[in-house]
């Protein structure tokens, strides 16, 4: 069987029924039409150079296009080459990612920038069999980079393509459940653009942007609406289908801005593997330490202040060598939520009276110094609680 008769039994399989010919093409013009006419004006569509793709496609991951473009410009400034991020250090990449999260997107980056310098002479490999070897990049950014940078007809399958696709041919599939888009790739290497493979993609990814999207969506507006069986048939509230995602798990931590006499602030480095990764944080005391210990959370207002403070310190002498004086009432409170956690943190403030021992690397980092250094979001909103002024 040919890998063409696979991707039909695939879909028959699913019980997709694929246009005919003539509407196939008849949906390309219209939808490459409205794309011409109405595509967005992002940085990135202004070049076909495959690292220029490559950044923008792994910064737009998880991230929105407008907090993405300012990051794709100073990215490109700094290091307008392979090569020249092969060779960047950690910490310049870091900086460079401040604020976007995900901070393994751009470590991998670094990773697959040296493989292509090593393995392919330093310039981009234009087969996706090759591209799928490079660290960080799945199917979906293979296929954006293979139809976009080089003109191949390449699916390039992401929750947007999902949620149309899902619509337009009532689709009952689960969109979250990873088997799924081995089908909807397949629905899409049948109806991509031979010619302009990269703007049909682009286009599609458009249309999910701007039209037909997760919540207000409108069908009667939509460029292809003819095509859309769900509209036809009046069931696009039903579309995409996705099982309802889990809620985030909570935990707790006193989160301590420790100010030196020079009014150097101590910092820790999480651990190389795991959330926030090599990045700078306020040290964070699992709340589970205290609680062990009687403590209720802060929240709840069911705590003596004192006590609580007290613990702390205990803490900070015990597992860091830091002797401090904590302020007797906590700065306040600070969440932060990743994909799968979310940090519940009650910031407190406090001085340092006496580094006795080093049983923990702490680094010492003056507010003025904050802009060479690269901290993750969480201790961004730290460094805002606390530089705020508290009038009572």
């Amino acid at each position: 069987m040919t890998k063409k008769e696979l991707k039909k039994d695939l879909l028959k399989e699913n019980g997709i029924e694929i246009w005919p010919e003539d509407k196939i093409k008849a949906f390309r013009q219209t939808l490459l039409q409205w794309y011409d006419d109405n595509k967005r004006d992002l940085p990135w569509r202004q070049t076909s150079d495959p690292y220029h793709i490559w950044v923008s496609e792994i910064m737009l991951q998880q991230t929105q296009v407008v907090t993405v473009i300012p990051y794709y410009n100073r990215f490109l400034e700094t290091l307008p080459n392979i090569k020249d991020l092969a060779e960047a250090s950690e910490e310049t990449i870091i900086k460079l990612w401040e604020g976007l999260g995900y901070y393994s997107r751009v470590r991998n980056m670094k990773a697959t920038a040296i493989q292509i310098m090593n393995d392919f002479n330093g310039v981009f490999p234009r087969n996706k069999k090759d591209i799928l070897t490079l660290k960080g990049i799945g199917p979906y950014t293979a296929g954006a980079i293979s139809s976009i940078a080089f003109n191949q007809t390449e699916p390039a399958v992401d929750g947007n393509v999902m949620r149309v696709m899902s619509r337009l041919f009532e689709i009952d599939l689960d969109i979250g459940k990873a088997s799924s888009r081995k089908v909807f790739e397949a629905l899409i290497d049948r109806l991509i653009d031979p010619d302009r493979p990269g703007d049909f993609n682009q286009a599609l990814m458009d249309l999910g942007a701007t039209i037909c999207t997760p919540k207000n969506y409108d069908p009667s507006i939509s460029p292809v609406k003819e095509f859309n069986a769900s509209f036809v048939n009046e069931s696009w509230e039903q579309y995409p289908i996705k099982a309802a995602k889990k809620a985030a798990r909570e935990e707790e931590y006193v989160a301590v801005a420790i100010q030196n006499k020079v009014g150097e602030y101590a910092f820790v480095k999480r651990p190389s593997k795991g959330v926030l990764a090599g990045m700078w944080t306020y040290i964070m005391i699992d709340a589970q330490h205290v609680l062990d210990s009687g403590w209720k959370s802060f929240k709840k207002k069911q705590m003596d202040s004192t006590d609580l403070m007290t613990r702390v310190e205990d803490v900070l002498l015990k597992e860091y060598g830091l002797q401090v004086s904590v302020n007797e009432l906590p700065k306040g409170e600070v969440t932060h939520v990743f994909s799968h956690i979310k940090w519940k943190m009650t910031v407190c403030e406090a001085m340092l009276i006496k580094e006795k021992q080093t049983l923990a690397p702490i680094e010492w980092i003056h507010p003025s110094d904050y802009d060479q250094h690269a901290f993750p979001m969480p201790t961004q909103k730290i460094q805002k609680l606390v530089s705020d002024i508290t009038l009572f």
